[in-house]
Order: C-alpha cells, then structure tokens, then sequence
C-alpha cells in the first residue's frame, strides 16, 4: 500500500512534465522538426481489406511516433471541408461519397520530416505511377481505391489534424528507441 502512495506523485510528476513539454511544443507556433506532425488516414477501402495494422507496422518500423489515432465514420460535411482544395475537380463528389461510405482510420503520426517521408511511404496518388514498396505500389491498381491519404504539407496537417482531431486527443509521450532513431 505505501508502495502505492510514493509511486503516485512520481506518476503525476511524469504526467506534468509530459504537460508543460506539450503545452511549449504548441506555444512554438506549430509542430517542427522532431515534432512535426502529419495527417494519415487509412480510406475505407483499406480498413476494408484489413491493412490497417500493416501500414501502422510501416510508420513504425520507420521510427515515426503515433500520437493519435481513432477508427470514425466521417459525414460528408467533414470531408468535403478535408478535400475542399478538391471542390473543383469533376471527381470530388465520387471521392466525398467513397470515403464516406465506410470506416476511416484517422491517425496523427510525429517525427523528423513526418509529412514529406509519409509521402514518400504512401507513393504516387495514382497507384500505377507509384513504386514497389510504397503502400499505394504494394496493395492499389486505381486512383480511387487508392487505400491511403497523407497530408501534402505541414500546414496542411495543421489543418487536417485539427478538423479530424481534438487537442486532448493527441497524446504527448516520451518514447524510449528516440535516441537509436535520431542523433
């Protein structure tokens, strides 16, 4: 019992920590560097085909750090705001009606570069263009079943994050292989 008591206040003292290192991260106008973060959202027709955990092995065998994540049937309102640079294209009601018709995988990944290696993960948004190894290269054949989205920059993320995302849901922790990943 008295072993329960002193640990309390050590776990409470982590947890403020934790805090006040979040709450600078914020006041740093932005996530940068090592806590850059990017928007991922595996489409429904990945959730679908039950790749989920493969690509969330592949953010972490990386070295990248997730920090948010939940399964979500988004509205079609909330799409139609994440895709409104697409408002235009004759494609984006299809693309407004397909994501809305299943289960998303919404997740925040952090890391050194997160948005533009995610990007390089994901491959081309056209499946055919895009390379072994990459996820759309490895599981897709057409650019609307193309299982994957990840923001194109870091305002981007900012923005996708926080229509996807609220603040207490984003978790700030120490992890403990950051030292073998980065000088």
């Amino acid at each position: 019992m008295g072993r329960r008591k002193r640990s309390l206040p050590v776990q409470q003292e982590k947890n403020e920590d934790l805090e006040a290192k979040h709450a600078r991260i914020e006041e740093s106008d932005g996530w940068t560097g090592v806590n850059e973060h990017s928007f991922i959202a595996v489409k429904p027709d990945g959730v679908h085909r039950r790749l989920v955990g493969e690509i969330i092995q592949r953010f972490e065998k990386k070295g990248f750090r997730l920090v948010g994540m939940k399964l979500v049937q988004a509205s079609e309102d909330l799409l139609r705001e994440h895709y409104r640079d697409l408002r235009d294209k004759p494609f984006f009601n299809g693309l407004v009606r397909n994501m809305s018709s299943g289960p998303i995988v919404a997740m925040v990944w952090q890391g050194l570069d997160v948005v533009k290696m995610s990007r390089k993960m994901l491959g081309e948004t056209n499946p055919a263009d895009s390379l072994p190894g990459t996820i759309r290269g490895d599981y897709c054949l057409e650019v609307g079943r193309n299982v994957i989205h990840g923001s194109d920059s870091v305002e981007s993320a900012q923005r996708e994050i926080s229509l996807w995302f609220r603040q207490n849901e984003l978790q700030c922790w120490e992890d403990s292989s950051g030292h073998w990943i980065y000088e």
